[in-house]
């Protein structure tokens, strides 16, 4: 059975949300669901494709999710290249620059974009708004679902 590993970093539930949205579609196939400061490079390993889930923290990808990176990059370097991911983010505003960050890292790794990345934006703009917990909009949580279902779908069928 092919493995999806979920990835995900939230201080306000809204990323966790997401990926809890994308791993309960993706039944179809092993789902593990970590967090960023959990997971390491065996998980990433033991993995056919990656979800990865974050916020965008002040234009960048959130410290826990670089941190990620940091400490599993070199020891999978040249071991799974070419399987498939894909990224989500929940942002206040903008979501790019976590993107431009997990693409670049994905791309040093060699993956396989298998869907453009989802972004999706609270507007969370004053302090207070920042701080608050999450919720994320039922239609955004679909679009969550979809890409779940997407990579599961494609991991089942041997299409990534």
């Amino acid at each position: 059975m092919k493995r999806l590993l979920i990835v995900w970093h939230s201080r306000t539930g809204g990323t966790k949300a997401m990926a809890q949205a994308a791993a309960n579609a993706a039944a179809e196939i092993a789902v593990r669901l970590l967090p960023a400061a959990e997971t390491h490079a065996p998980d990433i390993l033991a993995a056919d494709g990656y979800i990865f889930a974050g916020p965008e923290n002040l234009a960048s990808l959130s410290g826990p999710m670089k941190d990620l990176f940091d400490r599993c990059y070199y020891d999978v370097l040249d071991r799974i290249q070419g399987r498939p991911y894909a990224i989500m983010i929940c942002a206040g505003s903008d979501g790019t620059g976590a993107v431009r960050q997990m693409t670049r890292i994905a791309t040093g790794w060699r993956l396989r974009p298998i869907a453009e990345p989802l972004i999706i934006c609270t507007r969370a703009q004053t302090p207070e708004a920042i701080a608050a917990p999450k919720i994320i909009a039922p239609e955004d949580l679909v679009r969550c679902a979809e890409l779940g279902a997407g990579m599961a779908a494609g991991l089942a069928a041997g299409i990534f």
